[in-house]
């Protein structure tokens, strides 16, 4: 294969957006290849997530991207993964760049659904999971990772304070994020305090509804090294795995097999060992899907991540830094976005630009994103070059 590098990278504020999610998509990818060096025209191939355009009644929205960068002879794809949208764009643009079919490509999600009142951006989101068996029979997202969570609790005996320190530590770190939806610390009182959404979570268990768009540019870098601007990131793995899509059918509500099998994959691709990452963006769509992701990638043996958070050990200057961007529980979760948005903060973090949240000196990165309720799962590894 050849090597694959991110060579820029950019997001907008994440929260309720003005503008289209066209118009959003096209300011960020045009800001990512003017921070790679690049110009649109090195572009051979866009790479587009954006799983409810219908919301805005638009589809298709990589050809009125690449339009707007000049360069509408470029083909396009749009990829739907739910929640793993952009993370599984960049899966395809890495094969497409390390398969030598191309030098550049730009991936790209947007999402905009706060035009949209509470009931119909909830049922959008339930597109997501199993609509027949889940969806139409009742169960929203927050309860069904709220049964993930009650599981957790009687087999672990995780504690209400253990995921309020999840939420606690990324209400702190989005709070020194610029791009993130909520930029307020929490204090465990306010959690604690907070109302149920879905016993046992709370309002503070759950990431919020939002707008936003983030783009990459991934390269090789034997044709453009000496046109890049910034400290790029050599992705050495790109690893994507699936499991059973509904709750009903799986074995064992404790884990999502799909993390742990894109992990597995991930590192065996890398040739590393989980002791070399500095630090982690996993998908938090609500706390106790930290605690799962921490444990399914074999950070943790299962049933201590909770516990681990709680003493700190996950904090960005503690052991393990996760989620310095405030995850999506705080720095906000515009669905086809988030992928994309994980390795922007990777990239500001091997670039020294993630003041107030900035991890000491790392080298190594993993990006971990989840579609629904694990039916699909991404995991990437960065070097910092």
């Amino acid at each position: 294969m050849e090597e694959v590098w991110v060579a820029g990278a950019a997001m907008n504020r994440f929260g309720k957006m003005a503008v289209s999610g066209r118009e959003a998509a096209s300011q960020v990818s045009l800001e990512a290849i003017e921070r790679s060096g690049l110009r649109p025209k090195d572009i051979g191939y866009t790479f587009v997530s954006n799983a409810f355009g219908v919301a805005e009644r638009q589809a298709h929205v990589g050809p009125l991207v690449n339009s707007a960068l000049g360069i509408p002879e470029v083909p396009s794809v749009t990829v739907e993964s739910a929640c793993s949208s952009s993370s599984a764009a960049l899966h395809e643009a890495f094969v497409h760049v390390a398969g030598g079919f191309l030098d550049a490509a730009l991936v790209v999600g947007v999402e905009k659904l706060s035009h949209l009142d509470t009931l119909a951006a909830t049922s959008y989101f339930a597109m997501g999971a199993d609509y027949a068996f889940e969806s139409r029979n009742g169960a929203t997202f927050p309860g069904l990772y709220a049964t993930l969570a009650t599981a957790h609790m009687h087999r672990y005996g995780t504690r209400a304070e253990e995921l309020g320190a999840v939420a606690v530590k990324n209400h702190l770190n989005a709070s020194h994020n610029p791009h993130a939806h909520f930029q307020k610390p929490i204090s465990m009182e306010t959690y604690l305090n907070s109302p149920p959404v879905s016993w046992p979570l709370r309002l503070y268990d759950c990431c919020p509804f939002s707008d936003g768009a983030a783009a990459v540019v991934v390269v090789n870098p034997k044709r453009f090294r000496s046109d890049l601007t910034e400290v790029p990131a050599a992705i050495r793995a790109s690893a994507r795995a699936g499991s059973i899509a509904a709750l009903q059918d799986r074995n064992d509500l404790t884990t999502l097999p799909a993390s742990t099998l894109a992990g597995e994959r991930a590192f065996r691709m890398a040739g590393v060992d989980r002791s070399v990452v500095d630090l982690l963006e996993v998908h938090d769509c609500f706390t106790v899907a930290e605690v799962l992701a921490l444990e399914d990638l074999g950070f943790y043996p299962p049933g201590e991540a909770a516990r681990a958070g709680a003493e700190g050990e996950t904090a960005v200057d503690g052991k393990l830094p996760v989620n310095p961007s405030g995850g999506l529980k705080a720095k906000g979760h515009p669905v086809s976005a988030t992928g994309a948005a994980q390795v922007v903060e990777i990239f500001e973090q091997f670039n020294g630009r993630a003041a107030g949240r900035q991890v000491s000196d790392p080298e190594w990165a993993l990006a971990h994103n989840v579609g629904a309720t694990g039916g699909s799962c991404s995991v990437h590894l960065f070097q910092r070059v």
